[in-house]
């Protein structure tokens, strides 16, 4: 998108500022297909800090992302939390990943999770 979408934004901006991680999105970005759940930012590096620190060989880059964003105004991107790329009748990976999407990258979007079929 050449100009984000200011719904999207507004969704954004209220996942941030309740701190939670219960909004489910799906959205077109790049040809894919992402869905799952919105987290704040601060929440998802968090975890991927967690997810890399236990790593054996990431472990030396879990500073990166426990560093506190800078950034100020609104957002502009979507920190999604156990969320999943459709390709077909798949879901990748099937137990969910973390994907950090620019908000003006989301060519199509819609509330809630889409499910797949694993048949």
């Amino acid at each position: 998108m050449s100009k984000p979408d200011e719904l999207l934004v507004d969704i954004a901006a209220k996942v941030e500022s309740g701190q939670s991680n219960q909004m489910s999105l799906t959205v077109v970005t790049g040809g894919a297909v992402l869905t799952g759940r919105l987290a704040p930012e601060a929440v998802w590096r968090q975890r991927v800090t967690e997810v890399l620190t236990d790593s054996a060989n990431l472990g030396e880059f879990a500073d990166v992302f426990a560093k506190p964003s800078a950034q100020a105004g609104p957002p502009t991107h979507l920190h999604f939390h156990v969320a999943r790329i459709i390709q077909g009748t798949m879901a990748i990976p099937e137990t969910g990943g973390m994907y950090r999407v620019p908000i003006d990258d989301v060519s199509a979007w819609t509330v809630g999770d889409v499910s797949y079929s694993d048949h």
